[in-house]
This record gives C-alpha cells, sequence and structure tokens, in this order.
C-alpha cells in the first residue's frame, strides 16, 4: 500500500508523523512510503534521509496514498485532498474537532490516537499521549529555568550560599513525573500534588515531597475506584477546600511552579487563582501546560509570557513536544507505527477490524458513519 506523510499545516507544529527509522520498517514490510518534500526539515530529518531508506520525496504526499499518517488531523482544504476509502491515523482531537463530519462524509476512515485505551498493556508502545507527555515535562522545567534568574542547585561559593529552588509541580500523571525527575536532577527541592493518592509513592521515589490533603473514607475509596482507569476522580467540596489551602501555602512559597493538569474532552481544571499567584515572590515563575485549553493558572495566555503586577512570570507555551521536536517525532512515529501493524493481519492483509478493542476506540468515522460521540 501507499503510505503518505504529508507537511504539518499548524502553526507551530514542527514534528513529523514518521522518521527514517519508520519509514525503513514501512518499505521492508513491503509498502511503497511518500514523504511531502521538506516535511520532516523542522524536526532535523531530511529528505535525504527519507529517500535513502527506500522513500519517495513528493510535492504531494496525499495523491494516490491508501494511508495517511499525520501528527496533526487534516484540517480544511487539506481534507479535500484525500480519497474516499482512505485511512487517515493522527491525533484528533475529537472533543474539539469540528470538522470530523467532513472526514465521515468523505468516507475516510479516522483514527484518533488520542482515544488509545490506557488500561490495556498491549496498548502501551502505541500510546501517543505518554510519549508526548513524557517530553513534555522533562522540557516545562528547562523552559522554566531559562526564565528563572536564578541557580535550581544549592552551591557553595566564596562569596556566600546560594539557595535550591522550590518547585511545585502540580498534576503528577506522565508529564509532572518527568517534571519532578528533571528538577530534582538540576539541584531542586521538589514539592508534588495529584487527586490520585496513589501518586504519593511514585513522587517520593524521584526525591519529591508529597503535598497531603485529608481525605474521608470515601474520598479515598472513589479515588481508589478511579485509579483503576488511570485518571482522576472528582473530589467533593470540602476536599476542595482542603487542597485549595495546602496548593496556596506551597505555591506561595514556590520559585518554579509546573501545572501538568488536562481532562478528556473538557476545559483544563483551575488550579492556582490570581489571589495565589499575588502572593509568590517576585521573580517566581509558572509555565501553564494546559494553557491550550483554558489553562491551569488564572492569567495564563496561549503564547504569552505574562508578567503580574508582584513580577510573577507566567509562561502560557503550547505543544511543548514540538519543541523538542527531533525526539517527539521518533517517539510518536514509533507510538504510529506500532498501531499501524494491528491494521494488518498475519496475511499482512489490510483490515479494519471493530472488534479489535484497540482499533474501536480509535475509529472515529468509518463507511460514511460518525462514531464518535462527544457526550
Amino acid at each position: 500500500m501507499q503510505i503518505g506523510i504529508p507537511m504539518e499545516t499548524v502553526a507551530g507544529e514542527s514534528r513529523v508523523a514518521a522518521t527514517p527509522e519508520t519509514v525503513k520498517k514501512l518499505v521492508g514490510a513491503g509498502h511503497s512510503v511518500v514523504i511531502e518534500k521538506d516535511a520532516g526539515v523542522q524536526a532535523a530529518y531530511l529528505n535525504d534521509a527519507y529517500t535513502q531508506v527506500g522513500a519517495t520525496i513528493a510535492d504531494d504526499a496525499y495523491q494516490g496514498s491508501q494511508i495517511i499518517l499525520k501528527v496533526r488531523a487534516p484540517q480544511g482544504d487539506e481534507i479535500s485532498k484525500i480519497s474516499a476509502n482512505t485511512t487517515v491515523i493522527a491525533m484528533f482531537d475529537p472533543y474539539r474537532n469540528t470538522e470530523l463530519e467532513q472526514f465521515a462524509t468523505q468516507q475516510i476512515s479516522a483514527f484518533a490516537l488520542e482515544l488509545l485505551p490506557r488500561t490495556l498493556s498491549r496498548a502501551q508502545n502505541m500510546d501517543v499521549l505518554s510519549s508526548q507527555a513524557n517530553l513534555s515535562g522533562y522540557k516545562s522545567v528547562l523552559l522554566a529555568a531559562n526564565e528563572y534568574q536564578r541557580m535550581f542547585p544549592m552551591l557553595m561559593t566564596a562569596a556566600g550560599t546560594v539557595k535550591p529552588a522550590r518547585v511545585v509541580v502540580m498534576g503528577v500523571g506522565v508529564a509532572g513525573l518527568q517534571a519532578i525527575a528533571t528538577a530534582k536532577r538540576l539541584g531542586a527541592v521538589v514539592e508534588a500534588t495529584d487527586l490520585r493518592p496513589t501518586a504519593k509513592d511514585q513522587v517520593e521515589s524521584l526525591g519529591g515531597k508529597w503535598l497531603d490533603v485529608p481525605m474521608s473514607e470515601e474520598e479515598q475509596q472513589r479515588a481508589a475506584d478511579a485509579a483503576k482507569n488511570g485518571y482522576g476522580w472528582t473530589p467533593g467540596e470540602q476536599y476542595i477546600k482542603d487542597q485549595a489551602a495546602i496548593v496556596d501555602k506551597a505555591v506561595a512559597n514556590a520559585d518554579i511552579v509546573i501545572t501538568t493538569a488536562l481532562l478528556p474532552g473538557r476545559n483544563a481544571p483551575r488550579l492556582i487563582k490570581a489571589e495565589t499567584v499575588a502572593k509568590m515572590k517576585a521573580g517566581s515563575v509558572i509555565l501553564d501546560m494546559a494553557v491550550e485549553t483554558g489553562g491551569n493558572v488564572e492569567g495564563s495566555k496561549v503564547n504569552e509570557t505574562v508578567t503580574t503586577a508582584n513580577g510573577v512570570k507566567i509562561l502560557g507555551v503550547p505543544n511543548i513536544p514540538a519543541t523538542v521536536a527531533t525526539e517527539a517525532s521518533a517517539l510518536y512515529a514509533r507510538n504510529v507505527f506500532n498501531f499501524l501493524e494491528t491494521l494488518f493481519d498475519k496475511d499482512k492483509n489490510f483490515l479494519i477490524n471493530q472488534e479489535d478493542e484497540i482499533q474501536k476506540a480509535l475509529l472515529v468515522t468509518h463507511g460514511g458513519t460518525l462514531l464518535f460521540k462527544r457526550g
């Protein structure tokens, strides 16, 4: 089959959906791979690197391709380039994507990689959210450190002692854990909080301090039930008040704050209010990783560094994985390749199997029907 890798068109998107490593595997499996000219250049994958492993460089990767691999779903005029019965594999942002109906109308089979069931062990090597969040957690600390006008580690100098930076990480998923580990490696004192009590052991294993919030037995049970699905739980009114007080104190004393909380299909939860930011020291830095979906921090703005009246910088950096595009593309491309393999049977025939739990979960349009339900 012909597999097309078009150029990414979303502003600021520097990743690419296939690398020479995965293209070599696809060609080895008998596929022809067409790369749009310069599609990988921003991620440091040049055209020659693709041709050396058997790919063809073309001005239009959509033409003649039965499978399209992208980072971000095709948009607008891109969709009209896709032929009927083509399969598109990408991150579709399905809860917010207003063009899914067009894919169905054009008889396109669309797989949204974000919908991967995270509880399936065999799906772990296809999990684009985890692979990209890992990089986000790492780079977020470096971005914050670059804006911070002091040092991260404690230093003993002839001119006196330099105190270590105090870092607070809010949200201890994949990104949060990597942020903790990175901040610790840089020598900071790190505190962290999350709605999942089970995250305490993970935080402490990385050398961080857990910001503990008292919980009733009922809340503990609800949190435990939610943890089985890999996501947070909906806390009660008292828990929210208790958490707010603890977070307010920790953030007010912090030098760096990294917020990572995201909710599938919903706006990001507001974790830090303006009155808490107003208590922070001048020169402190907050990086809001959820800025694209409403933000965890009151006052954060996409693609802007907001400096408050009391001298706190709030960084609204969208799409952090694109700032490490070479590595992000490498991991993403492997995730895509691993999923793509599930679409071929043992005789290497292409087959969309809606009984397969992974394919069923990811398939948002097929056979002219919009399968994904936002509700």
